[in-house]
């Protein structure tokens, strides 16, 4: 997955009088990206699949606008071809999407930062990959819950993610998957069960299944006794499926009242896209407290861009099991 710095144009400029070195830069930026890209599962699996799109300029642009489309009516059929169609065209509804700027600042002490030059050793990079940490998580987790809480633009645009979109096809799960007297054969019919319910709203695949990490080792259990393969690889064995992703971010619980969720999301353009205005950025404030700390800014602009037709025909299907 690439997730570069912006190096590009008008990064140079708020480098010029940096304190840094060129290879102190380096160092940095190494741990913050490396950081992000350990949290970022979900964002992954769409950049590496093309679904993405890039806002030239981020920084000015407050919100992105787009339209949804509605079906066409069905064609016609006729002996001689000479029967009028309808002349249909589709109809265009227009939406906008906020583009907040997630950010996290982080400190360098300038002796500290002295003493690594004068001795050789190398800066300590944890706090910026801490930082860069919690710029990952903050943007896995508003692809997976959302941050219906933030709104800006026209009509008071929401950031949407998977659990929180209001068109998502919602299923109840029967039993809890990460009980042993949860059969093999019952979490496999869980996920059919979801997949026709895609089906059931004309979204056909591909599929990525998203799990809790509270279900990650029951799949690794047997499918039942001597099959042979594990409940993962019989899911695997599912007619487009391709791929089952465990999320640290998506809730689950044992407690009574916890809601565990799961997701099958179809990873086409028309259900979910990557929107980036501005790559993850390692910036400096100058002039601070006289030169003995040097204050930094890790920032970017990154949204889901989740959708659906305007007929509510939505590509994620949200499954939930509440625990008694």
């Amino acid at each position: 997955m690439k997730l570069d710095f912006n190096h590009t144009s008008g990064m140079s400029c708020f480098r010029t009088n940096a304190v840094l070195r060129h290879e102190e830069w380096i160092s940095y930026d190494q741990a913050i990206i490396q950081a992000a890209r350990t949290r970022l599962v979900g964002v992954r699996d769409l950049v590496t699949r093309g679904l993405k799109h890039t806002i030239p300029n981020g920084m000015g642009s407050t919100v992105m606008q787009y339209e949804d489309v509605g079906e066409l009516t069905p064609a016609e059929r006729s002996m001689d071809g000479l029967t009028r169609g309808q002349n249909d065209r589709p109809e265009f509804g227009i939406k906008y999407l906020p583009l907040p700027l997630t950010h996290y600042d982080y400190q360098i002490n300038d002796r500290v930062l002295q003493a690594s030059r004068d001795t050789g050793q190398s800066l300590d990079t944890t706090t910026a990959g801490l930082a860069g940490r919690q710029i990952a998580e903050s943007l896995e987790t508003m692809l997976f819950n959302g941050t219906s809480q933030y709104k800006y633009g026209p009509s008071s645009s929401i950031i949407y993610g998977y659990t929180d979109f209001p068109n998502r096809v919602q299923y109840t799960m029967a039993k809890d998957w990460a009980l042993s007297t949860t059969t093999g054969e019952e979490i496999v019919q869980d996920v059919l069960d979801m997949k026709q319910a895609a089906i059931d709203v004309k979204r056909y695949g591909p599929f990525v299944l998203y799990v809790p990490t509270r279900y990650e080792t029951r799949l690794d259990g047997d499918f039942k006794s001597n099959s042979g393969i594990t409940i993962r690889q019989r899911i695997m064995e599912i007619s487009n499926i391709e791929a089952i992703t465990v999320v640290d971010v998506l809730e689950a619980g044992a407690t009574s009242g916890d809601v565990n969720n799961l997701l099958l999301v179809q990873m086409t353009a028309d259900t979910v896209r990557w929107v980036n205005g501005l790559p993850i950025t390692n910036r400096e404030m100058h002039n601070d407290e006289f030169g003995l700390v040097h204050r930094f800014k890790i920032m970017t602009i990154q949204v889901p861009q989740i959708r659906a037709d305007q007929y509510n025909s939505c590509g994620i299907v949200h499954a939930t099991f509440t625990v008694a």
